[in-house]
C-alpha cells in the first residue's frame, strides 16, 4: 500500500521530510536560505517547521 493511503505512513514521511531540511538547516544554513521563494522555498519552510515545532516533532 502507499503511504499515501496509509495515514500512519504518511505522518513518518511528513516527519521525515520535516526532520531531514531541519538537519540540512543546522549543518549549511546559507543553502536553504538563498532559495527562500519559489518551488525551493518549500524546502525553507520546512526547515523553518521542523525547527520552531521541534518538541511536537519530537513527540510524534
Amino acid at each position: 500500500m502507499s503511504a499515501i493511503f496509509n495515514f500512519q505512513s504518511l505522518l513518518a514521511v511528513i516527519l521525515l521530510f520535516l526532520c531531514t531540511y531541519a538537519y540540512i538547516q543546522f549543518l549549511a544554513p546559507s543553502l536553504l536560505d538563498r532559495n527562500k521563494t519559489g518551488l525551493l522555498g518549500i524546502f525553507w519552510k520546512c526547515a523553518r517547521i521542523g525547527e520552531r515545532k521541534s518538541p511536537y516533532v519530537a513527540v510524534c
